[in-house]
């Protein structure tokens, strides 16, 4: 069964099962006390039990949904607090070394939570501040004691790096997917864009060949009918019928074939937003979505990239909501998450942002940007699809 768990799955139910194995011990100790030691009070007791039960709270709250990206908020902090405060108290109430193993426990939760060398830090401390329960309390010589903290130290420090190689490995598979997912899009794109392009050759093809061969044909044709005369003039006149016909069908050919040559924007975003780790995405865009200029259709594509890639990595969030549309001649794209947010002197440095800015730029778009701390963070892009050069030339048609 273990082998259709994901790894932090695992790690979670491992860590629950020690913690309540280690009811079995705290529970002999306390209700089965050794000949000549006398048994605790009913409210130290109580105590330990809270102090005991506070702990796997703690632990199965921060353990939930372990990704990438970590827990960063401070409501975790505060319980990772609580987690270790319990386990020390364990170890204070019941004059045993079980607070030792109880931080064993919460050194699969560190990495998750605190960078390595504070973590480190974190889990050296709280398993030295065990050790006056070994030398004052059960009596042990203070090098003994010293050495049975390290000892457990080691322990826990094995845990700690196993867990922090857990999540290294879950951010290098939520990396890979993001890239692929970018990927996929990409192809896509490209895939639209060769269509695009080929029907363009084509109705090029049929513009400059047929079009204008035909339209020598109708002149001529016309010509003759004019010079012609009885059975002959009727010949002449009903093939300059079906030249003229034929020009009409040729030129519906091009302007079909040139309407039908934009690219669906919502079909290359929409893989952007599948199944991203760590982050519920909410598309709304319209299906189809049509861009008739590759070149500003890959700019909205990049740009949304970058606002995902943003999210999943430096906003917390677990929420991101991303809306395009079409506003007369531009396109707009707005986003907004559920992240931690920050200040906007903070966030505007980032190359991410300056990348976007300068792609839209390049053709007339503007980015606006705006943040708070506990709010998360909003963007608002607008791309003009047509620009003063393209209205200038108009539109162009068989001759």
């Amino acid at each position: 069964m273990l082998g259709y768990l994901s790894h932090t799955r695992v790690l979670r139910l491992a860590g629950l099962f020690t913690w309540a194995l280690v009811s079995l011990p705290l529970v002999y100790t306390q209700y089965a006390p050794e000949e000549g030691v006398l048994q605790p009070a009913a409210g130290e007791a109580v105590w330990l039990f809270v102090a005991y039960l506070a702990f796997g709270g703690c632990y199965f709250w921060l353990t939930r949904g372990l990704n990438a990206a970590g827990h960063t908020s401070w409501y975790d902090r505060l319980a990772l607090l609580v987690l270790t405060v319990s386990a020390l108290a364990v170890s204070y109430l019941s004059a045993t070394g079980l607070g030792s193993i109880l931080m064993m426990v919460a050194a699969g939760v560190i990495p998750w939570l605190l960078s390595r060398w504070v973590g480190i830090i974190w889990l050296v401390l709280s398993q030295l501040a065990v050790l006056p329960v070994y030398n004052l309390i059960l009596g042990l010589p203070l090098f003994e004691a010293l050495l049975q903290s390290l000892l457990y130290g080691g322990f826990s420090m094995f845990i700690f790096v196993t867990s922090l190689v857990a999540r290294q490995q879950t951010q290098a598979r939520e990396e890979q997917r993001r890239l692929n997912a970018e990927l996929r899009a990409t192809r896509l794109l490209l895939a639209e864009s060769a269509r695009v392009n080929e029907r363009t050759r084509i109705s090029r093809e049929l513009h400059d060949l047929l079009g204008h061969h035909l339209t020598a044909l109708s002149l001529n044709l016309e010509v003759a009918g004019h010079i012609t005369e009885g059975q002959a003039q009727e010949h002449v006149r009903q093939a300059h019928t079906l030249a003229k016909l034929l020009l009409t069908d040729v030129r519906e050919a091009v302007s079909q074939l040139r309407e039908s040559g934009a690219i669906d924007l919502a079909a290359a975003l929409r893989p952007l937003t599948e199944r991203v780790p760590s982050l519920d995405i909410h598309l709304q865009v319209d299906d189809p979505f049509n861009v008739e200029d590759p070149e500003r259709a890959h700019v909205l594509l990049r740009c949304t990239q970058e606002i995902i890639t943003n999210a999943v990595r430096h906003a917390g969030a677990r929420n991101l909501w991303i809306k395009v549309e079409r506003d007369a001649e531009q396109v707009l794209i707005s986003a907004h998450d559920d992240g931690i947010g920050g200040d906007f002197e903070e966030i505007m440095p980032g190359n991410g942002l300056r990348g976007m800015r300068e792609r839209l730029a390049q053709y007339g778009g503007v980015l606006d940007v705006s943040a708070r701390r506990g709010e998360g963070f909003r963007l608002r892009a607008s791309l003009p699809l047509v620009t003063n050069m393209m209205l200038a030339s108009g539109p162009q048609g068989v001759n």
